[in-house]
């Protein structure tokens, strides 16, 4: 299939999938594909995150981000790689680059409540003192969001070719993040590196990723073609893009996009931009090998096997994260 370059995200509905209409769901499940061929990036709209759940979430991390540094560098914790509790300003790096992103974080995980054994490889979420509500509506908010995750995983696993829930127990209690984002006002923005920028050009190291609407612009996501184009969610929209997890495991059938997020104009460093995406994530021992039916002489095995756990200990490392 030709590439087809679109001048913006396409803009799905994930009620035409789920709601019962064979057709629907048929057309649905291609429009994905090709996007996902193409671009790897798609709008979402019929999700199950609520407006008022988002808004009340975007409340509480406000809150939780304006407290003093010495307050926030409370929640985080030695040891954990980042992968629960706040990772403080400057603290991650894109692959392949040094100087650390102009953004502070906070890290929700999973929540083990069915007696899986998976539980143990699960540090507990920190819960912040100064806003308690930040844990309990982000827990909620993960859960929709996991649940939203993995109707857009069986409409791909169609795509594929696949059995309907393949991805079903593969995410289920996996190990998914929801990270609220911070990126900090500069006050003197000429003292700040050349090359320092909010978020450097990546690929996401998971499966998918859904990205509620973030506070301002910024994001852009790189076409085929070598164009950087400008990607907004709007406030009903959720942005669902695909990792190099899903990338690997179709042998870039599905393309994880590099995407950036830019600095603003230097007279609008000095204000804030906050952003929430959810990193879905498989169980570790989840095999990423190349599907067979993603291989063929077009297009021959390009990934070494490996499994989700290994993948994202190789990746933390990479990016600064991991020791």
């Amino acid at each position: 299939m030709p590439d087809i370059l679109y001048d913006e995200v396409p803009s799905l509905n994930l009620n035409d999938f789920t709601g019962g209409d064979e057709a629907k769901r048929k057309k649905f499940v291609e429009d994905l594909g090709n996007a996902y061929n193409n671009i790897g990036f798609v709008a979402i709209k019929g999700h199950y995150l609520t407006d008022e759940l988002s808004e009340k979430l975007y409340a509480a991390i406000k809150k939780f981000f304006s407290l003093a540094d010495g307050v926030k560098e409370k929640y985080e914790i030695p040891g954990l790689a980042g992968q629960r509790g706040y990772i403080g300003k400057g603290k991650e790096h894109a692959k392949g680059r040094k100087t650390g992103d102009l953004k502070e974080f906070f890290h929700v995980g999973q929540e083990v409540t069915d007696g899986d054994p998976i539980k143990s490889e699960y540090p507990d979420n920190v819960s912040v003192d100064e806003v308690p509500e930040l844990l309990e509506i982000g827990v909620e908010v993960y859960k929709r969001l996991e649940q939203t995750g993995v109707e857009m995983l069986r409409a791909i696993a169609l795509y594929l070719g696949l059995e309907e829930n393949y991805f079903d127990s593969r995410v289920k209690n996996g190990n998914s993040i929801l990270r609220p984002i911070h990126y900090f006002p500069i006050e003197n923005p000429d003292e700040v590196p050349d090359d320092a920028v909010r978020a450097a050009e990546h690929g996401d190291i998971n499966l998918i990723t859904l990205l509620m609407g973030a506070s301002a612009d910024g994001l852009q996501v790189l076409r085929r073609d070598g164009e950087w184009i400008p990607i907004t969610a709007l406030p009903e929209q959720l942005v669902v893009n695909v990792g190099d997890m899903l990338e690997r495991l179709t042998n870039k059938k599905l393309k994880s996009t590099i995407h950036r997020v830019v600095n603003p104009p230097k007279d609008q460093m000095t204000t804030s931009r906050y952003s929430i995406p959810f990193f879905m994530h498989p169980r570790s021992e989840m095999d990423l090998t190349c599907l067979d039916s993603c291989i063929d002489a077009n297009n021959p095995k390009e990934f070494e096997d490996i499994t989700a756990g290994e993948f994202l200990n190789q990746r933390l490392a990479e990016i600064g994260l991991k020791k």
